[in-house]
């Protein structure tokens, strides 16, 4: 293995246990507040924009996921068309609102949003626009790069609108390995951000281990998942518009 694998490695061990060390806390009150939101019928929603976009589907639909996530679908924040444009449109004033309205939330309904930096302005504005409706907000964000990151026109950091924030722990830039002095490269981003969501996600779980009906698909490849998925399917498919 050669020294860049190493410090990669090295680099993505050291990240896990910083969450786990210190973000333990806030990763069990957002797993409450999930259970709450399902109790009381509500969705659990996930926003992001660009790569952060990836951790919205990670959640939703998938062997061993929480059958109430519903990802935030949209052409104009993934890199469908065209990685450049979404980067510009990321940054772009009062789009965020175009885009959530297109979906039916309400005080039970929870918004997670992913975001890196955590100060472009869709992001943000997603935060507003769900506290408008009053939703409760939870971002996955670095603290670090949250410091330094230029603001956007509203002049706010996503931390600052959230009611839960978990810290990524990972350096601004967010890449982990150095090349060179100018040089460095392989994010860790994608990889903290969703073992926080899979960890929220397992403590749900075990938070929901008693219902009849534990709200979790099996893989579709396993024996026995028909039944179980099905039903779940037909339970969220009139909340959730991607099913």
């Amino acid at each position: 293995m050669s020294k860049y694998q190493i410090d990669y490695y090295k680099e993505v061990i050291k990240i896990i246990k910083n969450i786990q060390k210190n973000q333990k806390n806030k990763i069990s009150r957002t797993a409450q507040l999930i259970k709450k939101s399902y109790k009381d019928g509500g969705i659990l929603y996930l926003f992001g924009t660009g790569h952060s976009h990836m951790l919205t589907i990670e959640a939703f639909f998938r062997a061993g996921g929480y059958a109430g996530a519903c990802p935030i679908i949209d052409k104009r924040i993934d890199f469908t068309s065209g990685a450049r444009k979404a980067t510009s449109l990321e940054r772009t004033s009062k789009l965020a609102n175009k885009i959530l309205s297109k979906y039916k939330f309400n005080s039970k309904d929870i918004l997670m949003i992913f975001s890196n930096s955590g100060v472009n302005q869709v992001p943000v504005e997603a935060a507003l626009y769900a506290k408008s409706k009053k939703v409760n907000v939870v971002s996955i964000i670095s603290h670090d790069f949250s410091k330094i990151a230029p603001l956007s026109t509203i002049n706010k950091k996503l931390y600052e609108i959230s009611d839960i924030f978990i810290d990524n722990h990972i350096p601004a830039g967010d890449s982990l390995v150095t090349i060179n002095e100018q040089l460095k490269v392989a994010p860790g981003s994608t990889i903290s951000g969703a073992f926080i969501l899979n960890s929220i996600l397992a403590e749900l779980a075990g938070k929901l281990s008693k219902e009849k009906n534990i709200p979790f698909y099996i893989s579709s490849n396993m024996p026995n998942s028909k039944k179980n998925n099905q039903k779940l399917i037909n339970k969220f498919s009139k909340k959730i518009p991607h099913l």
